[in-house]
């Protein structure tokens, strides 16, 4: 079965599993966090080297101050929880949007993750907070158009290559495989630029019901698509 290099997750449909059985919303983000928990050990057993996961975006601030107080604490909690595993297993952890906009004793949490399993190789795993893909975007641009002003950077030598390393994953290759749980169809401001060319997969369960199962729904999936990537099937035959 062909394995995907990286994959990225949108993580939807916490609040609604919670709803669903009279419980707190809060009940759905922790009862998703066991989620994360098994599609990491899924990624580690299939050989998966990247997995980004979409935990909160830049429109989640509009959210209840409650639900965001909630959430940020849970982040404080799987970190305390979940890192010296994670470390153990070789997993290296990274989080990439505006972190500015969290609490400072979060983001020094995050920092302390990040330096302990830096040097871990069998899976990365990217998590998006405060992350909105058109703000990636004008993050780059902005930053491409600094250079140029300050004379570091001829404008002509800007081409897509130059633009995308610049991207908060600029360093990593697009994913290959993106799914989103809860039986919405869209991406949602992820990562706009990289998936250009990722295969989609939509999936009706509400995430704390993602099961390993259901990852390798997700892979048998991939592994029959045919990815030409603007060229024809006789093309990519001969690859």
């Amino acid at each position: 079965m062909s394995i995907p290099r990286h994959i990225a997750i949108i993580m939807d449909g916490n609040g609604r599993w919670a709803q669903s059985r009279g419980l707190p919303r809060g009940a759905g983000h922790r009862a998703g966090v066991k989620a994360v928990r098994s599609t990491i050990e899924a990624c580690v057993r299939h050989g998966v080297p990247m997995l980004t996961l979409f935990a909160f975006s830049s429109e989640n601030w509009r959210r209840p101050k409650e639900e965001v107080g909630l959430l940020m604490g849970l982040f404080l909690e799987a970190l305390d929880r979940e890192v010296d595993e994670l470390h153990k297993n070789g997993v290296r952890l990274r989080f990439i949007g505006e972190l500015a906009l969290l609490a400072p004793e979060l983001v020094l949490r995050m920092r302390a993750a990040e330096q302990r399993t830096m040097a871990n190789t069998r899976l990365t795993v990217n998590i998006a907070v405060a992350y909105g893909g058109r703000w990636d975007i004008v993050r780059a641009a902005t930053g491409l158009a600094a250079d140029v002003a300050a004379g570091k950077l001829p404008a002509e030598s800007i081409d897509e290559s130059a633009f995308a390393a610049r991207l908060l994953l600029g360093d990593s290759p697009d994913p290959d495989l993106f799914i989103r749980t809860g039986g919405e169809h869209r991406i949602s401001n992820f990562l706009l630029w990289n998936l250009a060319y990722t295969e989609l997969c939509f999936l009706p369960e509400l995430w704390p019901e993602f099961s390993p199962e259901h990852f390798e729904q997700a892979l048998a999936q991939f592994a029959q698509r045919e990815r030409r990537f603007g060229m024809t099937s006789s093309q990519v035959a001969k690859l």
